[in-house]
Order: C-alpha cells, then sequence, then structure tokens
C-alpha cells in the first residue's frame, strides 16, 4: 500500500502546502486508516512512503526497509520529477542527515530496521536485495551509508547543506 495513494485516494488530508507543492497529511486520520487495514487483513503487506513510521504502530510492523540514494541521484531524480527547489533541498537534507533511517530506528528499535542503498539499482535488484533479507539470505542491518562523512570527503557538503 502506498502512503501517498491512500491520502489523496481517500483524502485523508488537512489542506495543501503550496510553498512545498504537495499535501499535508492528516496523520490522525491516516494513522487510524492504516491500523483499520493491518488488522482487516489475515496477511503480511508492504505499507511504502515516507510517513509509515508516523503511521504504523511499532507493535505492527514485523520488518522496515529504509531505501538510501546517494544524494547526487536523488537530486536528479526530483529534479526530473519538478520538485520546487525548495523542496528538492528539504529532501537531500533529510537524506544526507539520516532522518528517516533516525526516526524509523527510534520508533521500530535496530532489530527490526534494514537499510538499503538503492543508488542506481533497478527496482528488481532492490526487490531482489529485500527478498534476500527476508528469505535470510542477506543480513538486515543499518549504517549502511554515510552521506554526510561522503560529502564532506569529497568537499560537496556546502552544496547540499549551505543553504539551510
Amino acid at each position: 500500500m502506498s502512503l501517498g495513494e491512500l491520502i489523496r485516494g481517500e483524502r485523508l488530508y488537512l489542506g495543501f502546502d503550496r510553498e512545498r507543492d504537495t499535501l499535508i497529511a492528516d496523520m490522525e486520520k491516516v494513522s487510524r486508516r492504516v491500523s483499520e487495514i493491518i488488522s482487516s487483513v489475515q496477511k503480511d503487506i508492504v505499507i511504502e512512503g515516507h510517513l509509515a513510521v508516523d503511521a504504523v504502530p511499532a507493535e505492527e510492523a514485523s520488518i522496515v526497509f529504509v531505501l538510501r540514494r546517494k544524494p547526487e541521484e536523488l537530486k536528479k531524480i526530483l529534479e526530473e520529477r519538478s520538485y520546487t527547489e525548495k523542496k528538492i533541498m528539504e529532501n537531500l537534507a533529510a537524506e544526507i542527515l539520516d532522518v528517516c533511517l533516525f526516526e524509523a530506528v527510534k520508533k521500530f528499535g535496530v532489530g527490526k530496521v534494514c537499510e538499503i542503498d538503492v543508488t542506481s539499482k533497478s527496482v528488481d535488484e532492490v526487490v531482489e536485495e529485500i527478498l534476500d533479507v527476508l528469505s535470510g539470505l542477506r543480513e538486515c542491518r543499518v549504517g549502511v551509508v554515510d552521506w554526510l562523512g561522503d560529502l564532506e570527503a569529497e568537499g560537496k557538503l556546502e552544496e547540499y547543506l549551505g543553504k539551510f
């Protein structure tokens, strides 16, 4: 389930943020709806989206995958999607500073969180890596990437975080 599609499709939002060009999710309604969906199915489900950490009850998650992408590649993708400069910079800062990873570990615990670097990988390659983790062929771990350290070593940190 894509949280973005759920929010749009079921109108689980409070309004529209013009500055960021995005809907403002009503997280109380989103959380309640996600809990309803989880309790109504008798099988495992995948909940996708950066808001999942806020929408899924900790006790309901068996494993959490945090997909990471090198900032240079992420920037190109966001530009191709015609994101505003502000939204691009916010997304890049969040990626560089490990925000989604930190929030996932804080809520679900390090034992349930798997960090995967998806840089330059196809969807099929990422799915294969996830399936390998689920089947025990690959270790589930965090600390896979250090974009902050990499950018600092390359002298590019100011380029990505200098506007904040």
